[in-house]
């Protein structure tokens, strides 16, 4: 065992290693870099694309190939956001890694936390992590903040023989304590070792993709054999047969939005890393905009989880009440975090205020004082206890209920604790002190009234919230009406319904019901956090977490997504996919918003990728049946893919947007494309047939009517998906117009692409084709059938471009 005095031996350290007994910690559940690059490498996309890229390299010009460079993209823009997070996350460890001292062979030693070994003495000071779980040995006025633990903001008075658990903080005092549960036996760790496992984001538009996805590559293999078989036929090579049969399959792949999407999510991580949001995965941006409840800390959220002197009500005029708060808060030399406000409020009196004598604050005394010469004894404490002092009644904190002009005092101190605030009495008297005993004849001088220090944001940020629909439940460990008045101040909705959770229901449905209709919750354990996000995702409810401390990892890990402090335990931050650098709730706004822009235009662009991929497989199906040569190469699709839908939907993709996030994205985009893809289809299809039954027309020719035609039809779906047409866009439609005629009048250009203008025969029947087209959509494709731009968010809201 060790010994109080010196600690334990250079031997008796070596003994506890070799057992095993030293606090091993486990690294944080955060992906390694070899499980970021597979997810991000092996993928349906990447295997589909990549197989047909190597057939392409073997029997094509190397001008049929610039799909393959999507992949690339793709794959490195995933990466290297995912790689960036980890490296910040990992300094951000490094940084906020505590150190412990301890004491060996009777010298005080700093070293890493890894090398503390079971029965280590640990000295504790104000400010000090609590690094392994403990038995107290010494105390002098030693208070632990255990709000990362329970939720609970008021420190917990410790003595010799109390527990004091990891994770923990040493609020005032000083102390030392014998380590008796280390590594993985710790409580912090044990709490954290539930959420241990690395789970990602799920993101509904990306399944939506990967839906599409997977039932492409069923349909690609009966629709590529047709096409492969087809192309044998009427094709002079087995290279041209191939060549068809690959165009036709990759432009079935919506190669270029699953790029598009990496690329969206990447720009709006790199906008919220502007305001110091670090996001961990690129999904995390989408989830954002689905977000309708979002769970929130009073400590560390609404407030900054500091203490501040909000008034002072004299009761006593002419005492010199500000300088003997000033001395009081000076004389304590581990001061808590009420002598701490005070001290940052009153400064520093000048000569005459040197203490004599000092009682530090006590939670079971209930008071502080402090003599200072001819300026008398002041004492500082709850109201109820001086009170009873105050008429002599022997100073013991059970002292009788006061009366006459004391109890006017009480009800008055009694009215400001119901509306959450700490209030405090201070009061004098010429005697002295005598040990710890509270002095007889008190004075009561005024009322110090104390709360916690609100963030100035907090309130515009809760009224945003409520603006857009999105419901704020307020989870507290602390008193539920200090919690609802702190809320209520910062006009939280479903306030004055505080509930306390100690009353919550363990049935399931019911405790769904109770945390559905109620808003502000008090005395909350980590696992009641666990469990009302579970009972609001059993009610179809997307539920952000937000939180700091262990307390809240559970939690965090099973909601949606998870937004943790930047300043909070590193657990927090590992199972998170948000992390607030700044630690500032005001950045919320900012991120859902940004995430609404995201998914607005990144459904807004599918609409043209997929429209793609419904007239490529007809298309297919359409040359299959017929028997006819494909009329594209693999180029003429990257030059209609690009102009139509790849520049034009990149600027889409950034524009703004702050629509609410709806559910039914696979719904709506196949509503849109599958009449869009097929008047496409259709309309090509006849454009070839009469360009490759006209006299003298060559297959290269047919080719490039057809790919002037469906060029047309998808500069008619851009127009549609980009309503309203505003200047801007109206000159990124024309631009993307003027480069495909530029295209087929450079006469490198067309060597390039393979195009040779028809003769005016086809030209005309292309346009008339084109025409009938355009009238046709009015009629199956509705306008506000894409997903809008919605309304703009005002300047305090909208993100940066």
């Amino acid at each position: 065992m060790a010994s109080v005095l010196g600690g334990l031996s250079e031997a008796e350290v070596r003994e506890r290693v070799e057992r095993g007994e030293v606090n091993d910690i486990p690294a944080a559940p955060s992906r390694t870099v070899r499980e970021i690059v597979r997810a991000n490498v092996l993928t349906r996309f990447n295997a589909l694309l990549g197989g047909l890229l190597v057939v392409i390299l073997i029997v094509g010009p190397i001008q049929d190939a610039l799909f393959g460079g999507v992949l690339i993209a793709n794959a490195l823009v995933g990466i290297l956001q995912e790689l960036r997070a980890k490296r910040t996350l990992d300094r951000l460890a490094v940084l906020t890694a505590p150190r412990a001292r301890a004491l060996r062979e009777g010298v005080v030693r700093e070293l890493p936390v890894s090398q503390v070994v079971k029965d280590d003495v640990l000295e504790l000071q104000p400010g000090d992590q609590i690094v392994v779980d403990g038995e107290v040995l010494e105390a002098r006025g030693l208070e632990v903040d255990e709000s990362l633990l329970s939720g609970e903001s008021e420190p917990v008075e410790k003595g010799p023989g109390d527990e004091v658990l990891s994770g923990s903080f040493v609020s005032a005092g000083s102390g030392r304590y014998r380590a008796t549960r280390v590594g993985r036996a710790a409580y912090a760790v044990r709490l954290a070792e539930e959420a241990r496992r690395f789970t990602l984001t799920r993101s509904e538009l990306r399944a939506g993709i990967d839906r599409i996805l997977q039932i492409v590559t069923w349909a690609i293999v009966p629709t590529g054999v047709l096409l492969l078989i087809s192309q044998l036929r009427a094709s002079a090579s087995v290279r041209g047969a191939l060549r068809g049969a690959v165009a036709g399959t990759v432009a079935m792949v919506q190669e270029g939005l699953v790029l598009l999407t990496s690329v969206a999510f990447a720009v709006g991580v790199v906008r919220l890393a502007r305001r110091r949001v670090l996001v961990q995965e690129l999904p995390a941006v989408e989830v954002l905009a689905r977000v309708d409840t979002l769970c929130i800390d009073k400590t560390g959220t609404l407030t900054e989880g500091r203490l501040v002197v909000e008034e002072v009500q004299v009761l006593s005029e002419g005492a010199r009440h500000h300088e003997a708060l000033a001395a009081l808060a000076a004389s304590d030399p581990h001061p808590n975090a009420t002598l701490r406000a005070i001290g940052e409020e009153f400064a520093r009196p000048a000569g005459g205020w040197e203490p004599t004598a000092a009682v530090p604050f006590s939670s079971a005394r209930k008071w502080s004082a402090g003599s200072f010469g001819a300026n008398g004894t002041w004492v500082l404490g709850a109201p109820e206890v001086l009170l009873g002092a105050s008429r002599g009644s022997g100073g013991h904190p059970q002292a009788a209920s006061p009366s006459g002009d004391g109890a006017p005092i009480l009800e008055k101190a009694e009215a400001l604790a119901g509306a959450g605030r700490r209030v405090l009495l201070l009061s004098r008297t010429a005697a002295g002190l005598v040990g710890d005993r509270l002095p007889d004849a008190l004075e009561p001088v005024a009322l110090v009234v104390l709360g916690d220090r609100v963030r100035e944001d907090a309130a515009t940020t809760l009224a945003y919230f409520a603006r857009q629909g999105v419901s704020v439940k307020v989870v507290s460990g602390d008193h539920p009406q200090t919690v609802a008045a702190i809320a209520g101040r910062l006009g939280a909705r479903g306030a004055e319904r505080a509930l306390d959770a100690r009353t919550l229901p363990e049935d399931p449905a019911a405790l769904a019901e109770a945390v559905d209709g109620h808003s502000v919750f008090g005395r909350v354990t980590p696992q009641q956090k666990r469990a009302m996000v579970g009972a609001l995702q059993s009610r179809g409810h997307v539920v952000a977490m937000t939180g700091d401390g262990v307390n809240d990892v559970l939690a965090l890990k099973d909601a949606d997504i998870g937004i943790a402090m930047g300043s909070g335990s590193a657990a927090t931050r590992a199972v998170a996919q948000l992390v607030l650098l700044d630690s500032t709730f005001d950045a919320l706004p900012r991120v859902v918003n940004e995430g609404r822009r995201v998914l607005g235009n990144i459904e807004r662009t599918s609409n043209l990728y997929v429209t793609k991929t419904v007239y490529a497989m007809l298309l297919a199906l359409g040359v299959g049946v017929v028997g006819l040569a494909f009329p594209f190469l693999p180029r003429h699709l990257s030059l209609i893919g690009a102009l139509t839908i790849g520049i034009p939907s990149f600027f889409l993709a950034l524009a703004p947007n702050a629509e609410r996030a709806r559910p039914g994205f696979l719904g709506r985009v196949l509503r849109f494309t599958v009449p869009a893809g097929t008047l496409a289809a259709v309309a090509t299809f006849l454009a070839y047939r009469l360009a490759i039954d006209e006299p003298g027309v060559t297959l290269t020719e047919a080719r490039t009517a057809a790919t002037m035609v469906l060029c047309w039809i998808g500069f008619l779906v851009l127009t549609i998906i980009a309503a309203p047409l505003t200047r801007p866009r109206l000159l990124l439609i024309w631009s993307m117009v003027a480069a495909f005629v530029a295209v087929m009048l450079v006469p490198a250009a067309r060597e390039f692409f393979a195009l040779e203008p028809p003769p005016p025969i086809v030209w005309l029947a292309g346009f008339g084709i084109a025409a009938l087209v355009w009238t046709l959509s009015r009629l199956f494709i509705p306008p506000d059938r894409p997903v809008g731009p919605g309304p703009r968010p005002s300047a305090a809201e909208a993100p940066d471009v």
